[in-house]
């Protein structure tokens, strides 16, 4: 049964709130299935390249123990379903809190100043930390996207830094289950030379800032889509 550990955390994250999707008298996500996978499926493609480089360089690895042992291009199959299946997950919690609670939102002046404090901080920290690539690189993307809100000045970031603080949960509780937190051995395990060091309970805290990029790229990519979909 362990080896279908992996396997049942990417298939039970993703059944809620995939059944909920065809849920017709309020949010009736299905109908926009065709610009959320895609803007999912590009988005993965680079956390995908990301992933096999960093599998080959031995940054992070995958524990055979867990696995159902198929692989592709040096990476299990339920690391793939991972980009598929949790995004959907995870930015399905934003968009129904935004269905169902449409009114708290940061400000407009506060999102551009918490925007610019990270992006200080992350630069910072990537920076300091250059010959470390896991921190380089998750640092170094976050602050890319911060400088990108900065220029650009989303809305989309006044809710969903609020969406974030819940979809922290379930992706603390998946994420410690992938680091070891409840298992003899980690799902997961990194290379401590390439990142801080610094974890979480379990999980290096770089995972955190790999997560918003992830997920808040997917989604800025989906509401470009809907909306060039809708004026079409």
């Amino acid at each position: 049964m362990e080896k279908y550990l992996y396997l049942l955390l990417d298939v039970f994250s993703f059944l809620i709130p995939f059944l909920y999707s065809f849920e017709r008298k309020r949010l009736h996500f299905i109908q926009y299935w065709k610009p959320y996978f895609a803007a999912i499926i590009l988005v993965g493609v680079f956390f995908v390249g990301w992933d096999i480089y960093f599998t080959i360089e031995d940054v992070w690895g995958f524990n055979d123990r867990y696995l159902v042992g198929i692989d592709i291009f040096h990476l299990p199959i339920e690391e793939w379903l991972f980009f598929l299946l949790i995004p959907y997950a995870s930015n399905f919690i934003h968009y129904s809190l935004l269905y169902f609670f449409p009114s708290p939102r940061l400000g407009a002046k506060t999102v551009k100043y918490v925007s610019a404090l990270l992006f200080l901080v992350a630069v910072s920290v990537a920076i300091t930390n250059y010959n470390k690539i896991y921190t380089l690189c998750s640092f170094g993307l976050f602050s890319l996207l911060m400088f990108l809100q900065i220029i650009r000045n989303y809305s989309i970031l006044r809710r969903y830094l609020l969406s974030f603080l819940i979809i922290l949960i379930p992706f603390y509780i998946v994420n410690s289950w992938l680091t070891g937190s409840f298992t003899d051995e980690p799902i997961v395990y990194y290379n401590d030379m390439e990142n801080l060091g610094i974890r979480v309970g379990t999980i290096p805290v770089e995972d955190f800032f790999y997560c918003f990029s992830l997920l808040y790229g997917s989604v800025l990519l989906f509401e470009y889509f809907k909306r060039t979909s809708n004026e079409s």
